[in-house]
């Protein structure tokens, strides 16, 4: 039973961890005071269920306890005991305290937005809010960010310590503050897309409860600004991604390129309802870099065949986005494929060599994946097999390793003829790092 309890422990403190955090940072007033209640709570959920069995409704469980916990820590500094005396007349009703009056959907969107206060640097708002927020351990948050965990991990220090030394309010802020804040948000909301549609780390590919409850955050957004085209941009890129899951691996749970996918098995549902939101977002003003990468996503999708695909326009929508993002070099790696895809083997190898040199991507492993593609495509093979072993030696996730894995056995394969039409990377994710 031991195997099966931690197990389900595991599952619900990624799925629950957030929602549970949330309430409580509001009610108490602390990211360490509600982290501490929370984690206390699952280890006396560990103790419990080994010996006593998983409760008929595990959540509940644990909102009873760690609401008990916080009651306790009141109880036991003495000017805090008229907080908890709130809290136990208030029972669970406690965690759905309105907040300022704003009518806010959830807990967890409410402090996405405490996350990102401006009186926190940017890099450190994403960071806190990877961690609290989304859940994510210091290692995922650090590759969704290209950092080191170390590094990370300091920022999420520094940051709750200026929270607590400039007593910085855990408040949603008015209707008219909220776009300010509105850039870090969905920033955040992407990397947290991202890591579902292609996980760091583990044996899937994908992680279908972040992918969901990046939608599901970005529907609120969408909802909450409506006047704002960013929120709805970014659900369109995230829809139109996502469509595209059921098709990305095989039954082995193996990645398959975006060539290569069975397009009959794609989300028209999902591609019906993102399209009219990339028109509409494409006309607005300001544009939004999210409708450009729309743009991008709707092209593939709009494409019955992968030979259909309008790799000229994606190249040039690439351009555009690469002005915007002042050089980021992961827009610039996706510019770089596209520019490859459209047929200028030569040309997209020199960009992604100009990337290499530069040094900023020494540890995502989509560079040397792609620099292996095109390599192998220009016949180059023993430098292709050199650039998918540093690849393979940068990956966590093991359906990415038996891919690259399985571009260096056809390498070895002297009887498969070597593609002259670029597209083996799975370049459907564009700016993958949400940066």
């Amino acid at each position: 039973m031991g195997d099966s309890i931690k197990g389900t422990l595991a599952q619900l403190y990624r799925s629950q961890y957030s929602a549970l955090v949330a309430p409580l940072i509001r009610i108490m007033g602390s990211f360490e005071r509600a982290e501490d209640v929370v984690q206390d709570a699952f280890a006396e959920a560990l103790a419990s269920w080994e010996t006593k069995g998983l409760p008929r409704e595990p959540v509940a469980w644990l909102r009873r306890v760690a609401k008990n916990k916080a009651i306790d820590l009141y109880r036991r500094n003495a000017s805090w005991s008229d907080k908890a005396k709130q809290l136990a007349d208030g029972e669970l009703e406690a965690f759905e305290m309105p907040w300022n009056g704003c009518e806010l959907p959830d807990d967890e969107l409410r402090l996405l937005f405490t996350c990102c206060h401006p009186s926190l640097a940017p890099a450190a708002q994403i960071a806190l809010t990877l961690r609290t927020v989304c859940g994510f351990t210091t290692e995922e948050a650090a590759r969704s960010l290209l950092m080191q965990p170390t590094t990370l991990q300091q920022r999420v220090v520094r940051a709750k310590r200026k929270i607590d030394i400039a007593n910085i309010p855990y408040v949603v802020p008015s209707l008219e503050e909220l776009p300010s804040r509105l850039a870090t948000v969905l920033k955040t909301v992407y990397l947290v897309f991202s890591e579902g549609y292609s996980a760091t780390t583990g044996d899937s590919l994908i992680r279908q409860e972040l992918c969901e409850e990046s939608i599901r955050l970005a529907r609120h957004l969408r909802k909450l600004l409506a006047d704002e085209s960013g929120p709805e941009a970014l659900l369109a890129l995230m829809l139109l991604h996502h469509s595209r899951s059921p098709a990305r691996t095989d039954d082995a749970g193996d990645l398959i390129t975006l060539e290569e996918q069975n397009r009959g098995l794609w989300d028209r549902k999902l591609i019906d309802e993102a399209l009219p939101m990339v028109e509409r977002c494409l006309v607005a003003k300001p544009l939004s870099s999210y409708a450009v990468e729309a743009a991008i996503s709707a092209l593939h999708a709009r494409a019955q065949r992968a030979a259909d695909t309008d790799w000229p326009q994606i190249a040039a929508l690439y351009g555009v986005l690469l002005g915007r993002s002042g050089g980021n070099p992961v827009v610039a790696l996706n510019a770089a494929v596209s520019v490859a895809m459209s047929g200028k083997l030569e040309e997209g190898l020199r960009r992604l060599d100009d990337l290499q040199r530069a040094g900023t991507l020494s540890t995502y492993h989509l560079l040397p994946a792609a620099r292996g593609d095109i390599l192998r495509r220009l016949g180059r093979v023993s430098e292709s097999r050199e650039a998918y072993q540093t690849a393979l030696s940068l990956l966590s996730n093991l359906s990415e390793r038996r891919f690259i894995e399985r571009r260096l056995a056809e390498l070895h394969d002297s009887s498969k003829k070597v593609e002259k039409t670029p597209s083996a990377v799975d370049s459907s994710l564009s700016s993958s790092s949400g940066q």
